[in-house]
């Protein structure tokens, strides 16, 4: 996959650009004018925030590849944001919220290690030419660093990546796979979080706990709701930015050690500093969120967190290529069947079980999209549900390694007795 120098190359450019979007998108959205109520109806706020830099990417005005907003975003807004957003946990509500949550985040992963070899099948089937790769070229080692992604993240996909031996070309395409169809998903998603009372009534879901979490949230953010001086904005970003600090700190010094003198640990992605970034921030949230700290969620700690988050949101947008799917139509069918059948079994389960849709939502982005989005995600359906998103991602790191290893292995056996 070739870089491309897009149009505009200066991220001080495109950073500006973002923004507007993201002010034009949400003042449009709390208009009262009945052409935009009427248009927000039928779409989602969050969709737009999304979908508008991946059209600016696609057409090559800006680009995700040449930017580094993205790793910006995920790298010191997301850390930030997560510490923000868990500063008024409640963790007795997330507690009632029961087991059905960690059972669609689990129904999710199996989805993915079974859904790669039953897709390769359903198209060597249909397109035996696909098997025609050789040694490293072969595509299921592609598909194995696409399960790493899925269930786990970045670590884990090259962690599969050196495991079964792909070609940098054949992962190269792998990638785009992976990046246009989870993030239509992610779409997807974002599209029905504002609509889940439809799904809920079909699966017949007790949505309870989480309505109950919502409103005990939203009542005590009413409860200490002020007008925030400069002291309390400067307190809320310097705790913020702050733990952000720390947790970049320590993960400098733990993830280098823990791969250089526990290598075996690499396998929970013990060894990759973003995990160790994501954990570090959100328990330094957590833990703050036990102190008088809290009470800045009264300033709009949420607030500024959210705001961070919907920047992570649209430079996960420019990350989308639409005209990816051109380049090879075979590779992205395989990942566009894979997903369906990933979402078969989390709605069949669902199903059975009773689950809202909010746990299918976040239980699965939680394993295709990991910390950057699961967040996003879980706050689409009420911000005050983001940290739920944040607890079930991490999740996904301590499983990642070992559901795609699974999943590689299976995707070996279908190509060996097809091929």
């Amino acid at each position: 996959m070739t870089e491309e120098t897009p149009f505009l190359t200066n991220d001080a450019v495109v950073f500006g650009i973002l923004v507007t979007i993201l002010a034009l998108v949400f003042s449009t959205s709390s208009s009262k004018q009945a052409f935009w109520v009427k248009f927000y109806r039928i779409v989602p706020s969050i969709l737009l925030c999304y979908f508008i830099p991946a059209i600016l990417n696609s057409l090559g005005l800006i680009s995700g590849e040449y930017s580094k907003l993205y790793f910006m975003a995920s790298r010191y807004l997301l850390p930030t944001s997560l510490v923000l957003l868990t500063l008024s946990i409640d963790f007795k509500g997330i507690i009632k919220l029961g087991p059905k949550a960690l059972i669609m985040f689990l129904a999710g992963t199996l989805g993915i290690v079974l859904g790669g070899p039953m897709a390769l099948f359903v198209i060597s089937v249909i397109y035996p030419d696909i098997l025609g790769g050789v040694g490293p070229d072969e595509i299921w080692r592609g598909l194995s660093t696409i399960a790493g992604s899925w269930i786990g993240g970045g670590a884990n996909q090259t962690a599969m990546l050196e495991v079964f031996g792909a070609s940098p070309s054949l992962f190269s395409q792998m990638i785009a796979v992976d990046v246009l169809v989870a993030n239509v998903w992610m779409a997807v998603l974002l599209y029905w979080a504002a609509k889940p009372d439809r799904i809920d009534r079909l699966f017949k879901a007790d949505s309870s706990a989480i309505i109950e979490l919502q409103q005990k949230v939203e009542k005590y953010r009413a409860g200490i709701l002020k007008i925030p001086t400069m002291a309390d904005t400067m307190k809320i970003l310097g705790i913020g930015f702050g733990i952000t600090a720390m947790a970049h700190f320590i993960a400098d010094i733990v993830a280098p050690y823990i791969g250089q003198h526990y290598p075996a640990l690499s396998d929970y992605s013990l060894d990759s500093t973003f995990f160790w970034i994501v954990v570090l921030a959100t328990t330094g949230g957590l833990i703050l969120s036990f102190t008088k700290a809290r009470a800045l969620e009264g300033a709009g700690a949420s607030r500024l967190g959210s705001v961070m988050l919907y920047v992570l949101v649209a430079t996960i947008g420019m990350q989308m290529d639409l005209k990816a799917i051109f380049d090879n139509p075979l590779f992205f069918l395989i990942g566009i069947i894979w997903m369906i059948f990933h979402v078969l079994i989390m709605l069949l389960v669902a199903y059975l079980i009773k689950a809202p849709f909010f746990f299918v939502a976040v239980g699965s982005q939680a394993n295709v999209g990991g910390a950057a989005s699961a967040p996003i995600v879980a706050s689409a359906f009420n911000p005050a549900l983001a940290p739920v998103g944040v607890l079930m991602a991490v999740l996904g790191y301590a499983v990642g390694t070992y559901g795609a290893l699974l999943c590689g292995y299976l995707l070996q056996a279908v190509h060996q007795g097809l091929g």
